[in-house]
């Protein structure tokens, strides 16, 4: 019986030293908002997850800085450095890149709420449908998908090439009120460069969207091993409990529930979306 157990620790130990062994793989992800970015924290803990649950050994390393256009090309290139990013679905880029489709913001990218500027608090008081927005203009980000989805509607988008100079044109008052997720708009009210910025709480806007994971086109073993470990998540309950983690609080201070909801469609949305599966979606 003793040598039976020696046996078996040896394997157990023999195992061990060999998993040791194995390197951990790099995972390159692109900074498309920089290190301001405010889903920067929870994506990179749900990518960990992610790679917990798969039992990959993971190296997460951060890219260079750039939008996502640019990370789209670079994940396309056998040197281009890139092996995801993270953001909002399109047809496009599901054609572009491999979507692990999971939502891992449970739709909150399409739940907005606007920052306004402060001498103009009461700018959305009273705005019950899209023809009253319509007077007024959102600031976005030129290549962000959102833009495309708020023009569809009807509605005056000024755009910039620059995340972060949409803050000071806010400020001037080069437009009315800057749609923001409800998972970014409380991180971003409060750093410096939002200084004169309020959040309205008056409005929610509301489409249909999804955050993904966007895996290199040349990178497929990976994404499917992502895959398997946001949905091992997604069963064992981590992957909800994260979210609420991150993303409890921020919501409950929000009321969305107390503000006026208006919908717009989402000519972009791809048909695969699985809007029919709704534990993965947030509804207030």
């Amino acid at each position: 019986m003793y040598r039976c157990f020696a046996c078996c620790l040896l394997a157990v130990l023999l195992s061990l030293s060999v998993l040791a062994a194995v390197p951990p793989v790099p995972l390159r992800y692109a900074l498309v908002s920089g290190l301001e970015d405010p889903h920067l924290p929870y994506m990179l803990s749900l990518l960990q997850l992610a790679c917990d649950e798969a039992e990959l050994r993971c190296q997460l390393q951060a890219a260079a800085a750039m939008n996502q256009s640019r990370a789209m090309v670079q994940m396309g290139k056998r040197d281009g450095g890139i092996d995801l990013f993270w953001g909002m679905t399109s047809r496009e880029r599901e054609q572009q890149a491999i979507p692990i489709r999971i939502p891992l913001d449970k739709g909150l990218l399409g739940w907005r709420v606007a920052l306004v500027n402060a001498s103009q608090p009461d700018v959305l008081a009273g705005v019950r449908d899209v023809k009253q927005l319509s007077r007024l203009v959102a600031g976005q980000v030129a290549d962000w998908p959102d833009t495309a989805i708020l023009r569809n509607a009807g509605l005056q988008v000024l755009t910039s090439q620059d995340y972060g100079n949409l803050f000071p044109m806010l400020q001037r008052k080069r437009f009315d009120y800057f749609p923001r997720s409800v998972i970014e708009v409380q991180r971003e009210a409060a750093l410096p460069v939002a200084k004169g910025l309020l959040i309205d709480r008056n409005l929610v806007l509301h489409y249909p969207t999804a955050m993904y994971f966007f895996v290199s086109p040349l990178k497929p073993e990976l994404a499917a091993q992502l895959e398997q470990g946001l949905r091992k998540a997604l069963k064992d309950g981590r992957f909800n409990q994260l979210f609420q983690r991150y993303n409890g609080q921020l919501l409950s201070q929000l009321a969305l529930d107390k503000r006026q909801e208006i919908a717009l469609p989402n000519p972009q949305l791809p048909a695969a979306t699985p809007l029919q599966d709704r534990a993965l979606w947030y509804r207030p």
